[in-house]
C-alpha cells in the first residue's frame, strides 16, 4: 500500500484523490458524470451542511439509502464533518431501522425518498412516531435559523429523541419540524466558511472512529461494529494491492453501500486508486449486464449468487462480460465450478476469493493474483499482510494444519469494539487480542484458509447474513405464535434460506404457513423471512432448557462462508 495513504483519515483521502486525479471521471450514475475534483467539492459542501446542522465531531450520522451518488456525497460529507457514519441497510423495515438509529443516538439522518415503491420516510414515521416532540437541548432547533441558547428544540420523530434532523434525498420532504430536503440542507451550509470545514476535517485523528456497521452476534441482538479511519484505510489499501485495482478501472458497485464491502472495497477503494465508481442501486441481472456493456466495466466484486445469476442468464451473449478483468467473491461458500466458469466461459483473467467479517474491518484472508486455480476455487486465500490467522481448538490453542477448528484473527483490522457494549466486545476479542470469529475452518501448509462450518447458527441468504435468534424474536411477536426456532437449509438459487419451526399459541387464531410468511414480510427485511414454515407441538431442548437445533437442521444444513 502506498505509504502516503497509510494511517490517514477518510476526508484526507477524498482531498488526495481530487489532487491526484483531477477531473478524471469519478462517478457515473445514468447521465450524470462527475470527476474527482467535482466529487470532493460536493462532499465538502455536504460537510458544511452538517456543520450548519450542528453536527459535532463524534456525533453519529446515519444514511438510509440505496447505492447512489447521493449516498456517496452525504456519507462522506458527514465523515468529513467529523461524524461517525452509521450506514442503514435499505432492506430493513421501519422498526429495524429505528432500532439502529436509536441504539446509536444518531443526530442526523439522510434518507432516500421512495425506493422500489416504498416510502422510507413514511415507514420510519410509522415505526418511530410521526408527531414531532419538543425537547430542551440547551440550544436552538436548527433548520437554517438562528436562535437563543436554551430555546426548546423539536425533534422530527418522537420515538427517536436524539434525532434532530432528517434530510430527505428527494425534491420533497414532510412539512414538519426536523424534516428538510437535500436542497435546503446544502443551502444552509453555504453560510459555513470553507476554512471551518477544512479545520474540522484536519482535526480528525487516524484513530478516531469512522463508522459503525451493524451486525449480529449469536444472541441475535444487533451490535454496532466500531472501526477507525486508520483501520479502514490500511485494510482496504491492502485489499487494493492484492486485488490489483488500478487507475481507470471501471467498477460496478453492486454490493450495498450499507455493508463494509460495498462502501469500503467499493467507494473508498476507488478513491484510493482513481477507479471509476458506477453504483448499482438494485441488483437485476438484465440491468447489470446492460451496465457492464454500456460502461465497459472492468471490475465486479460480488457474492457468488450474483455471479451465478449472471452466468446463467438466458439472454447473456457470449461477449457480455468480455470487458471484465477482475472479479472478487466471497461472503458464502464458493462452488469451485463457479470460479472455473467465470474464467472459462466469461474469459475473466483474474478471479479471487476472500474471507472477512465486519468485526475484522471486512477482510481477513484473500487469494493472490498468481495463485493456481485450485487455491482460488477451494480456499479463501491467505491472511492479509501483518495479520495473524489461527485455527484453534476448544481450549483456544492453535491446531496443526489440516485440522478443523474455530478461526481466530489478530491484527490491525480487528474492530475497536462493539458500540457501547464492552461485555460483548470482551466475549468476541480475548485478552491477547484474538478475535473469535465463530467460524470453523482449516488451514493448509501454505496458510490458505478453507471455511467449513460455523460455530453459531448464522446462515447466509444471497450474500446477507441471517441471525436466527433475531428472526425468532420477531416471529414471536405474532399473536398466534408461542415460540419459533429458525435454521438455514440449502437453496439452489440463494445458497441458503430460513426454515422456521413454529409452536402455535393456544387460545387464539392460528395462522397458516402462508399467512405467517406474509406477516413476516411486513415485519422484517426480505432476506430474513423464512421461506418454509413447519408447525410443531414443541421444540427440542436440552437439560438447561436451550433449544437443540441439531435435531431440527437437515443433514448438510448450514454451510461455511
Amino acid at each position: 500500500m502506498r505509504g502516503d495513504l497509510e494511517f490517514m483519515s477518510i476526508p484526507r483521502l477524498v482531498r488526495t484523490a481530487a489532487a491526484r486525479h483531477g477531473d478524471r471521471e469519478a462517478v457515473v450514475e445514468g447521465r450524470t458524470r462527475i470527476g474527482f475534483e467535482q466529487l470532493a467539492a460536493r462532499i465538502e459542501r455536504a460537510a458544511a451542511g452538517c456543520l450548519a446542522a450542528g453536527v459535532e465531531a463524534g456525533d453519529r450520522v446515519a444514511v438510509w439509502a440505496p447505492n447512489t451518488l447521493d449516498w456517496i456525497v452525504s456519507a462522506l460529507g458527514a465523515v468529513t464533518a467529523g461524524a461517525v457514519l452509521v450506514p442503514v441497510n435499505t432492506r430493513l423495515k421501519g422498526a429495524e431501522a429505528a432500532h439502529v438509529l436509536g441504539r446509536t443516538r444518531a443526530k442526523l439522518l439522510f434518507v432516500t425518498g421512495t425506493f422500489l415503491g416504498t416510502s422510507y420516510v413514511a415507514a420510519l414515521r410509522r415505526a418511530a412516531g410521526g408527531a414531532p416532540a419538543a425537547r430542551d437541548r440547551g440550544r436552538a432547533h436548527r433548520r437554517g435559523r438562528a436562535g437563543e441558547a436554551g430555546e426548546e428544540a423539536e425533534v422530527p420523530l418522537s420515538g427517536l429523541p436524539h434525532l434532530e434532523q432528517v434530510v430527505v434525498l428527494a425534491e420533497d420532504a414532510p412539512s414538519a419540524p426536523g424534516f428538510r430536503t437535500w436542497k435546503e440542507f446544502v443551502a444552509a451550509g453555504d453560510a459555513v466558511p470553507a476554512w471551518a470545514v477544512r479545520a474540522r476535517a484536519n482535526a480528525i485523528s487516524p484513530d478516531a472512529p469512522s463508522d459503525i456497521i451493524f451486525t449480529s452476534g449469536t444472541t441475535g441482538e444487533p451490535k454496532g461494529v466500531v472501526v477507525t479511519h486508520a483501520q479502514t484505510l490500511r485494510t482496504f489499501g491492502a485489499w487494493c494491492d492484492l486485488a490489483g485495482l488500478r487507475r481507470g478501472d471501471r467498477y460496478l458497485i453492486v454490493n450495498p453501500f450499507s455493508h463494509t464491502f460495498g462502501y469500503k472495497a467499493g467507494v473508498l477503494a476507488c478513491l484510493m486508486r482513481g477507479a471509476v465508481m458506477v453504483p448499482q442501486a438494485v441488483f437485476a441481472v438484465d440491468t447489470v449486464l446492460a451496465g457492464i456493456a454500456a460502461e465497459r466495466i472492468t471490475v465486479l466484486p460480488g457474492p457468488p449468487t450474483l455471479l451465478q445469476a449472471l452466468l446463467d442468464h438466458a439472454a447473456r451473449p457470449a461477449c457480455a462480460l468480455s470487458s471484465l478483468r477482475l472479479v472478487v467473491t466471497g461472503a458464502a461458500a464458493v462452488d469451485p465450478r463457479l470460479v472455473e466458469r467465470l474464467q472459462a466461459e466469461a474469459g475473466i483473467p483474474t478471479v479471487l476469493t476472500a474471507y472477512g467479517m465486519s468485526e475484522a474491518t471486512g477482510v481477513v484472508t484473500m487469494c493472490r493474483r498468481h495463485d493456481p486455480a485450485e487455491v482460488v476455487s477451494l480456499t479463501a486465500g491467505r491472511a492479509l499482510p501483518d495479520t495473524e490467522v489461527r485455527v484453534a481448538g476448544a481450549d483456544g490453542k492453535a491446531l496443526p494444519s489440516g485440522s478443523a477448528g474455530e478461526i481466530l484473527v489478530r491484527g490491525y483490522q480487528v474492530m475497536s469494539g462493539y458500540f457501547e457494549d464492552p461485555r460483548a466486545t470482551a466475549e468476541a476479542v480475548d485478552g491477547d487480542g484474538w478475535l473469535h470469529t465463530g467460524d470453523i475452518g482449516v488451514l493448509d501448509d501454505e496458510g490458505n484458509l478453507r471455511i467449513t462450518d460455523r460455530v453459531g447458527d448464522m446462515f447466509v441468504v444471497g450474500g446477507f447474513n441471517v441471525y436466527p435468534a433475531e428472526v425468532e424474536r420477531l416471529l414471536a411477536r405474532h399473536p398466534g405464535i408461542a415460540e419459533a426456532a429458525v435454521v438455514g437449509v440449502p437453496d439452489q438459487r440463494l445458497g441458503e434460506v430460513g426454515r422456521a419451526y413454529v409452536v402455535r399459541r393456544g387460545g387464539g387464531p392460528a395462522p397458516s404457513a402462508d399467512e405467517l410468511i406474509a406477516w413476516a414480510r411486513r415485519e422484517m427485511a426480505a432476506y430474513k423471512v423464512p421461506r418454509e414454515v413447519e408447525f410443531v407441538p414443541g421444540l427440542p431442548r436440552n437439560a438447561s432448557g436451550k433449544v437443540v437445533k441439531g435435531g431440527l437442521r437437515p443433514p448438510g444444513g448450514t454451510k461455511g462462508r
